[in-house]
């Protein structure tokens, strides 16, 4: 991992974080002021760069806030927490409109300076891993003319600023082509900011949203850039936007109507500048109709209506898909890829997906750790697929298909966007087979190919299941689903980000 740089004059403060942080794991390199930053970020290689910087303002040799607009212009996605005392405080949040992620007031409680570094590595890493899937990986995969039409569509909107609204089924890909028209517009270089409207509880929403002052509430310690902030300059995700709370709808109009919005418990008017893609599942217009949607504001977020086709509607990809995800569950769990057979192929191709691309990414995954051999017959699908029946006691677990959410409850948060594949056992299969049993049969089943990652490889689903679960009993609330499991809100947020369950 690479190291936080602490930059502070004060050889006590850097002392006390050096420690603080070494508890953690987390390794650090200090300085005393901006101008030896500034000569290590000139030598500094992609492996020894800082991680996340934490700077004061008020250092000899320059200040904090110059050192931050310099470095955000060599690495603008870098995190970098403002340490100040009170009566800078008006200096610190000036430098939030400079990029800051977040400030420190001084004296601070070391527990909670700790717990906000680490959200910033948290955010650096997953920014980071978001950034190497992207381009590692193609943007989207489609031969077919409905999809054809789809990337025309993204081309023509490149160079335009208009908002676009996506629709299409759950599964179908909403974010990929939102991530898309964000690559390939005039706004590339700034952030892409997601946020799905339904995974986070109303009263949270709005801080979520617009930010809030310190003191706007109970436990507003901090002022806090919502992701409208976050998103300056860049791209704002809104997903699942028919799901969004009615009196919401209302600052959301105000914002796509002037360009201004107030954080929580503010007074000063915030300046907007970044481009809005809604997505959702659900028919707005009926909801209309049903009085829990805003007409104006479903007018003002319909200037451009991007429909995904459901997976159904374009069998001819399901070849070139199922090849990809082969290929890409097999990178992540350290094996050979799998091939299949054009049997099995023209038999997956006539399956109704009703869980769309991502049903389909499952169902690779699965493969990728059951079929037993590397070419895979149709015999080895499962059962949903080959229309076979699970034998109770062998522990197999294949993918479940998801039906489409309820209009009139909130759906799972991009926490648990990807379901893995979950068995569903009647009282008769729970007396025959106990998960012990097949947690046995899996492990037998591995251990006789003579691999050396069983351990790896049966700890990783273990835990993907049981933080899946959790997240899909709390709607995606991780704290609660943390709170549950018995673990701390870090450590869930490293295992999603550890297990790729974003």
């Amino acid at each position: 991992m690479k190291p936080i740089w602490i930059v502070d004059d004060d050889q006590s403060i850097r002392f006390v974080l050096e420690k603080a942080l070494l508890r953690e794991d987390l390794p650090t390199r200090s300085f005393t002021n901006p101008r030896e930053v500034l000569a290590a970020l000139e030598v500094a290689t992609e492996e020894d760069g800082p991680q996340i910087m934490v700077s004061d303002i008020r250092m000899p040799g320059g200040s904090g806030l110059e050192l931050l607009d310099k470095v955000k212009q060599k690495l603008p996605g870098l995190p970098v927490i403002i340490m100040t005392a009170f009566s800078d405080l008006d200096s610190a949040v000036s430098a939030f409109q400079g990029g800051a992620f977040e400030y420190l007031p001084k004296p601070f409680d070391l527990p909670k300076a700790v717990e906000l570094i680490r959200r910033a590595v948290e955010e650096s890493q997953r920014e980071e891993v978001a950034e190497e899937r992207m381009a590692a990986a193609p943007e989207m995969l489609g031969q077919a003319p409905a999809m054809q039409d789809v990337f025309r569509a993204i081309g023509r909107l490149s160079q335009s600023n208009v908002t676009v609204m996506i629709t299409g089924e759950s599964g179908s890909g909403k974010e990929l082509v939102a991530r898309a028209l964000h690559k390939h517009s005039t706004r590339a270089n700034g952030p892409f900011v997601a946020i799905n409207t339904a995974a986070i509880p109303k009263d949270l929403l709005e801080s979520e949203l617009f930010g809030h002052e310190r003191g706007a509430f109970t436990g507003a310690q901090t002022m806090r850039r919502g992701r409208f902030e976050q998103a300056e300059g860049g791209t704002l995700f809104l997903d699942e936007i028919g799901d969004m709370p009615f009196d919401l709808q209302t600052r959301l109009l105000r914002v796509l109507s002037d360009g201004n919005f107030y954080r929580v418990g503010g007074h000063n008017a915030i300046k907007a500048n970044l481009r809005v893609i809604a997505a959702t599942h659900q028919d707005l217009e009926q909801r209309v109709k049903d009085g829990v949607f805003r007409e104006d504001l479903f007018h003002r977020l319909n200037v451009i209506r991007l429909r995904l086709p459901a997976l159904r509607e374009r069998r001819e990809d399901i070849f070139m898909l199922t090849r990809h995800f082969l290929q890409q569950s097999a990178k992540q769990l350290g094996v050979e890829p799998k091939r299949i057979s054009d049997a099995a192929l023209q038999q997956l191709s006539t399956f109704g997906f009703p869980g769309n691309v991502r049903q389909l990414e499952n169902i690779c995954h699965w493969l990728t750790v059951m079929a037993p051999a590397q070419v895979i017959e149709p015999k080895d699908l499962p059962p949903e697929v080959a229309g076979a029946t699970l034998e109770p006691a062998r522990g197999v677990l294949p993918p479940v298909t998801r039906s489409e959410p309820s209009t009139h409850a909130p759906v799972a948060s991009e926490c648990s966007v990807v379901l893995a594949p979950v068995v569903q056992l009647g009282a008769a299969d729970v007396a025959h087979a106990s998960w012990e049993e097949g947690l046995e049969v899996e492990a037998m089943a591995l251990l006789a190919t003579g691999r050396s990652d069983v351990w790896d490889v049966l700890s990783r689903r273990f835990e993907s299941k049981l933080i899946q679960t959790a997240l899909l009993n709390t709607r995606g609330r991780r704290i609660e689903a943390a709170q549950k499991l018995g673990i701390g809100r870090n450590t869930i947020t490293r295992k999603i980000q550890e297990l790729h369950l974003e």
